[in-house]
């Protein structure tokens, strides 16, 4: 067994040690919103927080987490109220298929938490989420926006 701290509330699992993060969210604990998109840390639809640091957690083992904090997408949101960047999201309609969106608003949060008013420069820099749809453009505004309004 294996203990697991994901959005405030321990676990203990039952999986192998270097089963990534990813699956003991979605396989092992339910939580779905995080998304498996390429298994090699490249499109960034598995990304969460892992002590306040977007990680794309496919390729994070289990036994490298230890009592690191990881955040999922399901508690992006507190106390009812929408983090800025899920509000600017629904504002700006950034969403067009979705699949990516979990992934993208984890790290977009995250460089908020860092940089509370980035440039263009720094979301490019730190926004390396793949989006299919190219939604690139409204993902920008949304992030501005956010920032502005949060």
């Amino acid at each position: 067994m294996t203990s697991l701290t994901v959005n405030g509330r321990t676990y203990e699992v039952d999986v192998e040690p270097d089963t990534p993060v990813l699956w003991v969210l979605r396989d092992t604990l339910g939580l779905t919103g995080t998304k498996y998109g390429c298994g090699i840390a490249q499109c960034g639809a598995c990304t969460v927080h892992i002590d306040g640091c977007a990680t794309r957690s496919c390729v994070v083992p289990l036994d490298s987490v230890g009592a690191k904090n990881v955040v999922t997408i399901e508690a992006l949101e507190r106390d009812g109220k929408l983090h800025a960047v899920q509000q600017a999201w629904l504002d700006l309609d950034v969403p067009q298929c979705g699949y990516c969106q979990s992934g993208m608003l984890m790290a977009a949060a995250a460089l908020l938490q860092e940089k509370p008013k980035p440039t263009d420069a720094d979301i490019d820099a730190a926004i390396t989420n793949i989006c299919r749809c190219g939604s690139y453009q409204r993902i920008r505004l949304a992030i501005h926006s956010a920032a502005n309004n949060a």
